[in-house]
């Protein structure tokens, strides 16, 4: 009997295990033991993944090689801001438009940089550039004269199809346009005591209707010195952050009804602003970088938790980050990489190598030098995600078309000398003693 009993027991036991290691998802789902057990290789191999990801990311950017250089303009500029048209359902392959020193905007054809038009507004400057959304063919950039200018590079003139004016004292240095294309948002420079954030309605740009739009209103108590950045979120239309020489970073939901509602946040960066972005899952953090290379990076998700919202301040990228046998001499601006889930930073030497910087809340470092490019200090940039091209322009007046592993076929030279420029700086050059949070 003992025997019998003992047979059935290791009977028992061997038909659990066989339970087990045949319908363990049944199993699974009720213990919740198993459950963890279940899941953990698949943790294990998500987060193998996402390693892999973001050192794929990496390898690819420090591939990147010369694949088009524009031909050289006759008259030599600054390529001070750059962006490219948004995928559109056209047979074209897309424009790149570039915002020079000599007061205009240059457009180019995005695969083979070959030029393609150009737009003046003398005497007035124009400050940045961007395409619409919802339409390739259409350009915006702000103007000096108080003015947001409005371009279509399919007509043949050389007038803007659309103007949206300011108030008499407005001088616009940044602005942006939401991502659905109904809100336009201009900065001005501080005239007297006044500085504005000024916002239009933008329907009805896809038709150019001729004709001069007044502003829907103005901010005029988030920031008391110049708005050198102004940069909506990539998915919420109504949302935007402002950056400026005051050192403030401010967030701002337009839908409420006054200025003090709007006002989400404000991070105070302690230096002059010169760039501003988001980043992180589905963008709730912001980032900004400073004209003495500075950088600091939030989360305002955390705004309503005990959680600090600082990520990482830094005071002088250029000694935080090891560059070896050569240095960093400046910041051109950022880019959060959705696939990696990773913020980078693009930086350069007055020679015209440039670096690029991972960032993470330990700390930065460099991912890779591009070199053989610009011979001069590089202004501007824009990065494609999708096939992992990067445009830059520089003080050389070179357009460069950067793709992983390409091979330059273009029998064109790079300039050996930095050009002269009517225009030394993208903002006014404003003293130490004007920054905020310095004594």
């Amino acid at each position: 009997i003992f025997l019998s009993l003992q047979q059935d027991v290791i009977a028992g036991f061997l038909y659990a295990i066989l339970i087990l290691v045949v319908f363990h998802p049944v199993v699974d789902l009720i213990d919740n033991f198993n459950l963890t057990y279940k899941y953990a290789p698949l943790i294990i191999i998500r987060t193998a993944f996402e390693m892999t990801a973001v050192e794929n990311i990496e390898d690819q950017l420090a591939s990147l090689r010369i694949a088009k250089r524009s031909t050289l303009s006759e008259e030599p500029a600054y390529l001070l801001d750059i962006d490219v048209s948004k995928p559109a359902q056209s047979e074209n392959s897309g424009f790149v438009a570039v915002s020079c020193s000599n007061k205009s905007i240059r457009v180019y054809n995005r695969e083979t940089l070959n030029f393609l038009r150009e737009y003046s507004s003398h005497p007035g400057i124009l400050n940045g550039v961007r395409f619409a959304h919802a339409c390739d063919s259409i350009v915006f950039s702000a103007c000096s004269d108080g003015t947001v200018k409005c371009w279509d590079i399919r007509l043949a003139t050389q007038k803007a199809v659309q103007i949206f004016s300011g108030y008499p004292s407005n001088v616009f240095i940044s602005f942006d346009i939401n991502h659905n294309d109904l809100i336009i948002c201009a900065g001005t420079e501080k005239v007297e005591k006044d500085v504005f954030l000024v916002f239009w309605d933008a329907r009805g740009i896809t038709n150019c209707a001729s004709a001069t739009k007044e502003p829907l209103g103005v901010y005029s108590e988030s920031h008391n010195d110049d708005i050198t950045k102004i940069c909506f979120h990539p998915i919420e239309p109504n949302l935007v952050v402002s950056g400026s020489t005051d050192g403030l970073v401010n967030a701002f939901d337009i839908n409420k009804d006054n200025e003090d509602d709007a006002l989400i946040s404000t991070c105070n960066s302690d230096s002059s602003v010169s760039f501003i972005g988001w980043s992180g899952k589905d963008y709730k953090q912001v980032y900004c970088m400073t004209h003495d290379e500075g950088f600091c990076w939030w989360d305002i998700a955390q705004l309503d938790t005990e959680e600090p919202i600082t990520l990482l301040h830094v005071l002088d990228v250029r000694d935080a980050v090891c560059v070896e046998n050569d240095s960093l001499h400046y910041l051109v601006g950022g880019l959060y990489h959705e696939k990696a889930d990773k913020l980078f930073l693009l930086g350069g030497t007055s020679t015209g190598n440039i670096h690029l910087i991972s960032c993470g809340t330990d700390g930065l470092s460099l991912v890779g030098t591009l070199c053989g490019g610009h011979s001069a200090t590089i202004r501007s940039f824009c990065w494609n995600l999708t096939d992992e091209s990067l445009l830059t322009g520089g003080e050389d007046a070179q357009l460069l078309l950067w793709k992983p592993g390409a091979v330059e076929r273009s029998l064109a030279k790079k300039a050996s000398m930095k050009i002269a420029s009517s225009v030394q700086k993208r903002v006014r050059v404003h003293n130490s003693s004007s920054k905020a949070g310095k004594s």
